[in-house]
């Protein structure tokens, strides 16, 4: 119909395998849910390459091109023990191994004369809650690392500065038991769980738009 409005869509990216890896949940997990809908908004789902400075530029792209009112990235955290919602994203690299092209920045901030620092804007209580109601393990993340997730991440908030209605934020997934088969303790999540969590933090995004966030007590002493 002529002059009717775009519904609403949601951008969500993932990460290509990095530091040795054959597989990336993250990456998997966007490339499942792109195609779908949720809560009756199209998903996007982006699979960025894990170097410095490309990884920004691919998303600002998309950005510009699809203009998602809710952009959720997601990354791998091997090691964590669950689904972690990140709050923070810090100006700041400082790469423990190389990026895929061999970039090692050190103390080098991700936008040079940007804020220190920016806040998700999705409601991390919430969406930790939903999960956990679900019996998934999650928890909130006050540091995104230093790493090209946290890279992306300031990228993706500073990039939105000036479009404040869009929602946007990180999550760290943990890794896939492929990943860990000769890690027999450490901890992992099949890919459906991690499917099923990421589509679940999408809806409960979309239920709390506009409302702010749930009123629990979080946060950690270490």
């Amino acid at each position: 119909m002529a002059g009717a409005r775009t519904p609403p869509s949601i951008l969500l990216t993932g990460f290509e395998p990095f530091g040795g890896e054959h597989l990336n949940p993250s990456a998997l997990v966007a490339q499942s849910l792109h195609g779908q809908h949720i809560g009756g908004w199209a998903v996007t789902g982006l699979v960025l390459p894990c170097v410095f400075g490309q990884a920004i530029d691919m998303l600002e792209q998309s950005l510009a091109a699809e203009r998602p009112a809710l952009v959720l990235s997601l990354g791998q955290a091997g090691g964590r023990p669950g689904v972690t919602v990140e709050r923070i994203a810090v100006n700041r690299d400082d790469a423990r191994i190389p990026d895929n092209a061999g970039a090692q920045p050190m103390d080098r901030p991700v936008v040079p004369g940007a804020p220190a620092a920016y806040f998700s804007r999705l409601p991390v209580k919430a969406l930790v809650a939903a999960l956990q109601a679900d019996g998934v393990p999650a928890a909130e993340s006050l540091s995104a690392g230093s790493f090209v997730c946290n890279h992306l991440f300031f990228g993706l908030m500073h990039a939105l500065r000036l479009r404040r209605s869009v929602q946007a934020g990180f999550v760290h997934l943990p890794w896939l038991p492929e990943q860990v088969a000769e890690r027999p303790e450490a901890f992992a999540l099949p890919l459906d769980t991690q499917v099923h969590a990421v589509r679940s933090l999408l809806a409960t995004a979309l239920q709390w738009r506009g409302r702010g966030d749930l009123q629990r007590v979080g946060g950690a002493l270490d």
